[in-house]
C-alpha cells in the first residue's frame, strides 16, 4: 500500500518542483510556486523513496453544489506504474466524499486512461463547474472528464 498524505506548507517547493517536468512537456500548465503556496492544502502526495521527494501528487478542490475538481495530478516518471496514481486516486476522491461531492471533474490533454480506468468518462465543459471551466484555456485541448460518486 503507498502511503498519501496532506501536503504541508514545507511541501510547496517540492510540489512545484516535481509539476515543472509535467510543465515541460504539456502535461500540466505552468503555475508559479506562489500557487503551490497558496493552494497546497489543497494537495495530497505520496512520499518517494528520498525523504522530502513526493513521488506523486493531486489536488482535490471543493467547488461547492456537490461538485469537485482534481487538477495538477502527477506521479514521477521513475516511479509510474508501481501504484501510486492509484493510491492518489483512492485518497482523492476520499477527500471529495468528505467535501460531499457527487461528482468530481478532472481536464487533461493526454490520454486520460488512467481516469478512464477509475471510472471517468468525458462530459462537456458546461457539465462542470463553470467557474472551474471558464477557467480551462482552450488553446491547450484539453477534455473534461467525470466521475459519479
Amino acid at each position: 500500500m503507498v502511503p498519501v498524505r496532506p501536503a504541508h506548507l514545507g511541501d510547496a517547493h517540492a510540489l512545484f518542483a516535481l509539476s515543472r517536468t509535467f510543465v515541460a512537456s504539456g502535461e500540466l500548465r505552468p503555475r508559479p510556486l506562489g500557487h503551490y503556496l497558496a493552494s497546497v492544502g489543497e494537495f495530497l502526495l505520496a512520499e518517494g523513496a528520498t525523504p522530502g521527494t513526493p513521488a506523486g501528487c493531486v489536488a482535490v478542490r471543493d467547488e461547492g453544489a456537490g461538485a469537485a475538481v482534481l487538477h495538477n495530478f502527477c506521479v514521477a516518471h521513475g516511479s509510474q506504474g508501481m501504484g501510486i496514481g492509484s493510491a492518489l486516486f483512492r485518497a482523492a476522491l476520499a477527500r471529495a466524499r468528505r467535501y460531499s461531492a457527487a461528482r468530481v471533474f478532472t481536464a487533461t490533454t493526454g490520454s486520460a486512461v488512467l481516469f478512464v480506468r477509475h471510472g471517468f468518462v468525458p462530459v462537456a465543459p458546461e457539465q462542470a463547474p463553470a467557474a472551474w471551466a471558464a477557467a480551462l484555456d482552450p488553446a491547450r485541448g484539453s477534455q473534461v472528464y467525470a466521475l459519479t460518486l
